[in-house]
């Protein structure tokens, strides 16, 4: 095992997995009104053959009970109210729904409308879980993942390297590499494709993004430490027949994407094709290097699907995606096709291909019990160039879980889950030098290869009576290199009243070291890499408490939340950077590091016609060597968002507007380096405001336009040592702010929304 505490958190966790308990019943929310939307007090909603029922308050809101089965929908929900009775269909139980009543008895004149903001809280899931929908994603570009979480406070995309505009997704304040990333369920962003990753997805075939902090699910593996991230792509039973949208931004470049989306009686399937091309050669720093690399991407995505997973007998989807990408950048005057390795100009040249295949099989016995397998696979191959660093890539993943689930007890109203696991990653990097510029040392090839099974229980239980929803999970995964390792995790539910929920978690997490994928700027700079010792899997423990409370004023909706996390590592890495201004010193960390985060958020929805946000988060992340404490660079402590978008009540104009204003960071020590290359501790504290125009038509036409960095801050020639990027003080990593300042983009959006149907 890891160590002491992880074997006696793990001892009650696997009591409570054998634990007998019910499920006490989770709510469904909505508001009652009249044609005219006046709120029906008194109103009584039943779900139909049930005798689950809620009556409305003074506003028309209700909460009732969620139905026994909840995995077969629609599900009819009937509302009566004086001599009126209609029935409606609920096909989404996270959502807020006014129901429109009629006078007459008939569902063609009843209106279902669906409130949900862009994003929001789910009140279906028992761990807390943000979701981003595509009303959300509608608010910014959104050109890759990264730029999906601009209107959002609990992800932070952050830039970790100037020349490749490579980016990570932070929680909590913490790398990328601590929190997991999953498309429809399967962890694909790993190893090799960490680097450029988040790129690689078109937020143009995104239907819905889930959003955890802190401790999560053990199902689907052991690295979330900090959060998990999943994002679930559109499919041919949802997405429009056709759609289509291609931005420009005043840089020069393009993106394009469209997608066909065709659905069967029993099958559905959706293709996506996305491009990106590259602007123009931008220094407005005037220090010879671009402002950001020349980008190509080719990249395709095709899922078909066979049967929903709530039907009984077998239901099954399977995809696959392939991505071909060039970046290139460095010095105005590099030539891609005949400088690499050249001291005549600085050069970055990147290029990789990646294909993948992805799988989901089940069958379903009855309602209580189902099996399923999912199952990955892809290789990527990437050929780099860093000025006279030539780095190539070799990585092949594969990845397997087999689940069994159960539901028993009174109604359905327990929950487990159990299975195995498998995942293997075979990664073989070469590092060579052109030109023996600087006396670096760490060429040569590097081999792993990694096997690790694993077994895991999770079990959901509810106490009717206390209103509590307890969740216990524990994994065990056996490396091939580093031997077993337990991942106890518990995550407590408590909904005093139903529209206030208060939860705690608590759990673990390891993971394993992809040093130069992880650390791009140990391959761009100058310093030599110098390996104090081999490195041992990062773990880590999580703590957190997060309130929740729903209200409504008048004709608006409001939620607060207020998140606290602690997280603590007893083993972390992070190359030392500071004991000698030329080297980067590889070693394992083993005192103190630690995360507090706290974050809180109120939002508004007003009468269909506004939805406001505003976050602040402070993030107080640091380690203690040698007894002195040293706040990790690049954090802002203080972070204040403010989102505001006004729209018609039906689909015409949408304005939107967001503020981000960024504390201070601090930067690495340069202390020992010459007075021309040295910084200050700290970094300058800067707002950024963004704002886009949406107009829709008919016929599925839309058109926007907008502006990031309004006020056009930049930070200014942000690579040390650009004179001499040859030299031992040339250095890329220092990416506190935006470096390309304001963009104005424009863009044009086709749906078709014509059903394909027919029979197979």
């Amino acid at each position: 095992m890891t160590n002491n505490t992880t074997c006696k958190f793990a001892l009650p966790i696997l009591l409570l997995l054998l634990a007998p308990g019910g499920l006490s019943a989770q709510y469904f929310y909505g508001q009652v009104t009249d044609v005219k939307e006046i709120p029906l007090p008194g109103a009584t909603v039943v779900w139909a053959g049930t005798t689950i029922g809620a009556r409305s308050d003074d506003k028309g809101e209700f909460g009732i009970p969620l139905p026994a089965d909840t995995t077969r929908k629609p599900v009819y929900l009937v509302a009566l109210f004086g001599g009126a009775r209609d029935t409606f269909a609920i096909d989404d139980f996270s959502a807020y729904w006014a129901l429109a009543m009629s006078a007459a008895v008939t569902l063609q004149e009843v209106t279902v409308r669906d409130e949900n903001t862009g994003a929001y809280i789910s009140v279906l899931q028992p761990i807390k879980t943000e979701i981003i929908n595509r009303n959300e994603l509608r608010k910014a570009a959104c050109c890759d993942l990264a730029g999906c979480f601009e209107t959002q406070s609990s992800v932070q995309p952050q830039t970790t390297n100037i020349l490749t505009n490579a980016k990570e997704l932070r929680i909590l304040g913490l790398s990328g590499v601590y929190n997991q990333v999953l498309v429809d369920g399967l962890p694909l962003i790993q190893g090799l494709s960490y680097t450029y990753g988040t790129g690689t997805l078109p937020g143009s075939m995104v239907e819905n993004i889930w959003v955890v902090k802190g401790a999560n699910s053990v199902v689907q593996g052991y690295e979330g430490m900090v959060g998990q991230i999943t994002v679930f792509p559109r499919e041919g039973g949802t997405a429009e027949p056709f759609t289509a949208d291609l931005l420009v931004n005043s840089f020069g470049e393009k993106h394009l994407n469209a997608a066909v989306s065709v659905k069967k009686t029993k099958w559905n399937n959706y293709l996506a094709l996305h491009t990106s091309q590259p602007g123009g050669k931008w220094d407005r720093d005037d220090d010879t290097f671009l402002d950001l690399p020349l980008l190509t991407r080719y990249s395709m995505y095709n899922k078909w699907r066979y049967r929903k997973e709530n039907e009984d007998g077998w239901s099954a989807f399977i995809g696959a995606r392939y991505v071909d990408e060039k970046r290139n950048g460095g010095q105005k005057t590099f030539d891609p096709e005949t400088g690499r390795g050249s001291t005549a100009a600085y050069g970055q040249a990147v290029a990789f291909r990646q294909p993948e295949l992805f799988t989901k099989t089940g069958y379903r016995f009855d309602a209580n019990r189902k099996i399923s397998l999912l199952a990955s696979g892809f290789r990527q191959v990437q050929d780099s160039w860093f000025g006279v660093l030539h780095y190539q890539g070799r990585q092949n993943s594969a990845y397997a879980n087999l689940q069994y689930e159960l539901f028993w007890g009174k109604n359905r109203q327990h929950d487990l889950k159990t299975g195995i696991s498998y995942r293997h990653l075979r990664l073989d990097e070469d590092i060579t030098f052109s030109s023996d510029t600087l006396p670096r040392s760490f060429a040569g090839a590097y081999r792993r290869e990694e096997n690790i099974p694993g077994v895991f229980a999770e079990s959901v239980f509810n106490f009717p009576a206390a209103k509590l929803t307890v969740i216990t999970g524990l994994r065990a995964d056996r490396h091939n290199t580093f031997g077993w390792y337990a991942t106890p995790r518990v995550m407590l539910r408590y909904q005093p009243r139903p529209n206030t929920d208060l939860r705690a978690s608590i759990g673990t997490g390891w993971r394993t070291v992809n040093l130069f994928s992880e650390n791009i700027n140990l391959l761009t700079g100058g310093r030599d890499i110098v390996f104090a010792e081999a490195l041992r899997p990062e773990r880590a423990l999580n703590m957190g408490l997060n309130a929740t409370q729903k209200w409504t004023l008048g004709a608006t909706q409001f939620t607060a939340t207020a998140d606290l996390y602690h997280t603590r590592f007893q083993n972390q890495f992070f190359p030392d950077y500071d004991t000698d201004p030329g080297k980067a010193i590889i070693a394992n960390y083993t005192g103190p590091s630690v995360s507090n985060g706290f974050q809180a958020e109120l939002s508004a929805a007003i009468n269909r016609r506004a939805d406001l946000r505003a976050a602040y988060n402070f993030l107080d992340v640091w380690r203690r060597p040698n007894g002195e404490k040293v706040l990790l660079p690049f954090n802002a402590r203080h972070r204040v968002l403010g989102v505001a978008s006004l729209h018609s009540p039906e689909p015409l104009w949408q304005f939107d507007l967001n503020l981000h204003w960024y504390g201070r960071q601090r930067l690495p020590d340069t202390r020992q380096n010459p007075e021309a290359y040295r910084l200050p501790d700290f970094s300058n504290s800067f707002a950024l405001v963004g704002m886009q125009y949406t107009h829709t038509f008919k016929r599925g036409l839309e058109i926007f336009g907008g502006c990031e960095n309004v006020f056009d801050f930049r930070q200014k020639r942000p690579i040390l040592s650009w004179e001499n990027p040859f030299g031992p003080y040339f250095d890329t990593s220092f990416a506190w702010g935006p470096t390309r300042g304001r963009e104005f983009y424009v863009g044009v959006r086709v749906r078709w929304k014509e059903s394909f149907k027919g029979k197979m």
